[in-house]
């Protein structure tokens, strides 16, 4: 579920960057983006409770310390690139 999350929240970004440059109004494919970067992360802790229920302790060694980092950069990035299109709209009607 989590990877159609992610997926569905890359998209998302791809049309807000997308509706910005036609010049119409972006900002709710920009909630929608953040939406669902924030339901990728909520999907994911879920994957990753099964494996608490489970007791699979092993799992959760080899996939937690690395999927932490990606998560924070990829959940910064989505909060960067989505609002990007704000802050050059402010940018370019102050010139």
């Amino acid at each position: 579920m989590w990877i159609l999350f992610g997926m569905i929240a890359i998209l998302m970004t791809g049309i807000n960057f997308f509706l910005y440059a036609l010049g119409k109004d972006y900002k709710l494919a920009m909630a929608l983006a953040l939406s669902f970067t924030a339901l990728t992360l909520c999907a994911d802790y879920s994957y990753l409770n099964n494996w608490v229920q489970a007791e699979d302790w092993s799992a959760l060694a080899d996939v937690v310390p690395g999927m932490s980092r990606a998560l924070w950069v990829l959940t910064i990035a989505s909060i960067l690139l989505n609002i990007t299109p704000i802050f050059l709209e402010r940018v370019y009607k102050r010139t």
